[in-house]
């Protein structure tokens, strides 16, 4: 059985469970119905409507060494449509709230008003997050390592530096001692 959430401001629904669409944004279904439809509603373009614009976006994954080339409509997520084509980009919340999908753009730029991850000052630096970016125009972006975001965004609230592994109280805490 499929549980369809409606969520992102009314853009889509996320699906739960063992369809083939599951977990991923689907389309806002064309009779309002948000909890019932289990299916992806193709999109129709009328002569009275205007294609979506579509932008190029090149991913630069850091951590795997390769460079992605694909195509985004400025209506969909980056994430969602680069995992359409099969390509892999890291990834965890899916919902702009942690920063696994984190990326700094190069040039181009992207909306994202969901990006609840990361701070307004690291936006203003070129930082965003996959999951919930939409494509402004043509981007190139880089995937950024999820601790050197973490870092940036609250290191200064640590002031002796980063967290060092305690192996002593690790093994209190798995009962070693």
């Amino acid at each position: 059985m499929d549980l369809r959430i409606l969520c992102y401001k009314g853009r889509g629904s996320f699906l739960l469970g063992s369809s083939p669409n599951r977990n991923r944004l689907l389309p806002r279904p064309a009779n309002g119905d948000h909890h019932h439809s289990s299916r992806k509603s193709p999109k129709k373009i009328t002569s009275s409507s205007s294609p979506v614009p579509s932008h190029r976006v090149t991913v630069h994954d850091r951590q795997r060494g390769v460079v992605h080339h694909f195509v985004v409509p400025e209506d969909q997520y980056i994430l969602h449509t680069a995992e359409a084509q099969n390509i892999s980009l890291p990834f965890a919340c899916r919902h702009g709230c942690c920063t696994s999908c984190a990326v700094r753009i190069k040039s181009g730029q992207i909306k994202q008003p969901e990006a609840l991850g990361i701070s307004a000052e690291l936006k203003s630096k070129g930082y965003a997050l996959l999951c919930v970016g939409f494509p402004s125009s043509d981007i190139e972006v880089e995937t950024q390592d999820e601790d050197e975001v973490y870092w940036l965004q609250f290191g200064r609230y640590f002031a002796r530096g980063p967290i060092e592994k305690d192996d002593y109280a690790l093994e209190l805490a798995m009962g070693d001692e």
